[in-house]
């Protein structure tokens, strides 16, 4: 008998059974550990293999633009559908022809130039993109102008971004009227995508371009050598003040792109966009990101939740837009049959609160929702890629040694960050919500804002840790909790102080939204003559097919809510006023305050004796004025 051999068999064998078991072990510790270990190891190496594709167009200043990459798709997948639009279908080769044909009109006339600011008015259609592709293939940056904004807003716009040619849709060239001498007096052309024109001074598109060339433009106009040239102006919709316009640059724009790449998105799928193109969601990760995969994009004028599952089901969707209130819209909706049935997988964007993101995968099954955070100005921008519900994004140590960002201390009473005695700011401890700033350096820079130098600086912070530093503002309250998931907590305006506490609107609108007749709230503070910070008050939409009943909401809030965070009005609307990428207005509901003789909405009061909200009466809002009613 071989002893050395049985002997060695046995050992060889020991040595495997060691080994699995140690990889067993070494699994289950990961697993007990660092559950998401191998999900951050991928999603790490997408970041990295696309950041250095990015640092070699630094290092050879030959920068593979957003069009270039179009046009690349366009020779590589002619044919394939780029873009649907009302059921009618547009390739890739269609939408690289018809920007070509605009861009050939505006060369033949020679009224631009490579540098040039061009302004783009126009609703959600086709040639919103061709227009777009169209004038960067000319060497122009284009400024995205909001649709909802007014004239005075508008003129404001001009002057910002340096255009002087306006590119305006058909449909929106009669609300410009009014304002078309005001352009002409600023040497503004006007061209409306129209075949003919009652206005002698606007210059019409169609009818040009029907006879102009779809020949490609010289590739010399659309080239770029540095990625921090700027592409476009995209204009942040604040609740207050005239719009800013951001400066977006090709770097930005390359990195917004990526966004469904780095999810896992790919050439087959279909992505669904129902948000407004002047807006960086649509067009930047959007569309950019359609084109960086080699995919198809349904296109909708304007979002309609009662059309949206049928377009999914109609299109064979797979990727959806949200911003905002819109997964709330859709949760709104009366209940039918088949709710599941539909080949959607994942949903990206931002803006959703945890109570209708399970309400969401309960109704319509578990797709991926991926949120993102990130503001159009910024330079720094978190993904859920876990999935985790209530989380923007997620870090851990490798991400962290590539974007340096902190959670500084935020003192509420005096609205500004909290400094030490040296006048530097303090970390928060985990868990803990702070204002997130995001350094700003070669990896990570700010371009601010186009015509004014004041804004930009506005969003900086200096000398935050040490003398000389620089931080980007975002004016949004974070905190990242012990696993390292990054948790939106509210904006720095949205909270308000109340007896001595701090109150988050966004906490407290999702506690009102798990009562059963309430469809929307919106939380917010109102100033009370002789009492230190704001009361709370919340506007409510009560469901189509139920009442308002102050009762059930006082035992509600009695359960749910600290004292000083429960909403002492309530204001009963039918309609809620939102910006035009579905963000909550609260500027104009807190300047109006609870007064029942100026607000025609019913009013409501918390009020302990009745242990209910009662109506505000202008008996009772005068003792409230008069300090004789508890609050």
């Amino acid at each position: 008998m071989n002893w050395f051999g049985t002997g060695a068999m046995f050992f060889s064998l020991g040595s495997v059974t060691a080994l699995v078991a140690g990889i067993f072990a070494l699994h289950v510790v990961q697993k007990l550990c660092f559950p998401y270990f191998w999900k951050d190891v991928f999603y790490l190496v997408k970041v990295i293999r696309y950041g250095a594709r990015l640092e070699i167009f630094k290092i050879t200043s030959k920068v593979v633009t957003i069009i270039d990459r179009f046009v690349q798709q366009a020779e590589r997948i002619p044919t394939k559908p780029f873009l649907i639009y009302e059921g009618i279908t547009y390739t890739y080769q269609d939408i690289n022809e018809r920007s070509n044909k605009l861009a050939n009109v505006f060369l033949e006339q020679g009224t631009l130039k490579k540098g040039d600011s061009v302004a783009l008015l126009m609703n959600n259609e086709p040639d919103f993109i061709c227009v777009w592709f169209g004038l960067i293939k000319l060497g122009c940056a284009v400024a995205f102008l909001n649709t909802n904004i007014k004239s005075r807003s508008l003129l404001h716009c001009f002057n910002c971004c340096g255009a002087k040619t306006l590119v305006v849709g058909a449909d929106l060239l009669d609300s410009l009227e009014d304002i078309l001498p005001s352009f002409l007096e600023d040497n503004i052309s006007v061209w409306a995508m129209k075949n003919e024109s009652s206005h002698t001074e606007v210059q019409t598109l169609l009818d040009k371009m029907d006879k102009a060339s779809d020949k490609p433009t010289p590739p010399a106009l659309r080239a770029a050598t540095s990625l921090k040239a700027a592409t476009l102006y995209i204009f942040t919709s604040g609740t207050t003040g005239l719009p800013k316009a951001a400066v977006i640059t090709h770097l930005q724009s390359l990195k917004a792109a990526a966004g469904f790449w780095a999810y896992g998105g790919s050439e087959d799928d279909v992505v669904y966009i129902p948000l407004p193109l002047y807006h960086s969601a649509a067009s930047l990760i959007g569309v950019g990101g359609t084109i960086e995969m080699g995919a198809t994009c349904v296109l909708k004028k304007k979002f309609s939740a009662s059309q949206f599952w049928n377009d999914c089901r109609k299109y064979d969707v797979t990727i959806f837009q949200y911003i905002g209130e819109l997964c709330r819209y859709l949760c709104n909706q009366p209940k039918a049959e088949g709710e599941k049935k539909h080949k959607v997988h994942m949903g990206v964007g931002n803006g959703l609160r945890q109570d209708v993101w399970r309400e969401f995968h309960r109704r319509f099954g578990e797709i991926r929702m991926c949120e993102l955070y990130g503001s159009t100005e910024g330079n720094l921008c978190f993904m859920n890629h876990i999935g985790k519900i209530g989380a923007v994004g997620r870090s851990n140590f490798f991400y962290k040694l590539l974007f340096k960002y902190d959670l500084v201390r935020y003192d509420m009473v005096r609205d500004e960050p909290v400094r030490n005695s040296q006048g530097f700011c303090q970390h928060v401890n985990k868990g803990e919500t702070g204002l997130l700033l995001s350094k700003i350096g070669a990896s990570s820079p700010f371009f601010g804002y186009a015509g004014s130098k004041q804004l930009t600086e506005k969003k900086l912070m200096r000398n935050v840790f040490v003398k000389g530093d620089a931080y980007f503002n975002t004016g949004d309250l974070m905190a990242e909790d012990a696993e390292d998931f990054i948790c939106f907590k509210d904006r720095v305006g949205d909270t308000f102080r109340w007896k001595g506490e701090n109150v988050a609107t966004t906490e407290v609108t999702e506690v009102l939204g798990l009562v059963d007749f309430i469809q929307e709230a919106n939380v917010y503070g109102v100033e009370i003559p002789g009492n230190e910070g704001r009361a709370g008050m919340a506007a409510i939409i009560v469901r189509p097919e139920c009442e308002f009943s102050g009762k059930k909401l006082f035992d509600h809030v009695l359960n749910d809510l600290p004292g000083y965070a429960r909403p002492l009005f309530i204001r009963l609307q039918e309609s809620m006023e939102m910006t035009g990428t579905f963000k909550q207005q609260k500027f104009n509901l807190v300047k109006s305050g609870f007064n029942p003789s100026t607000i025609c909405d019913r009013l409501y009061f918390l009020d302990f004796s009745e242990k209910s909200y009662v109506p505000l009466t202008n008996t009772l809002y005068g003792s409230i004025l008069a300090g004789e009613r508890k609050l």
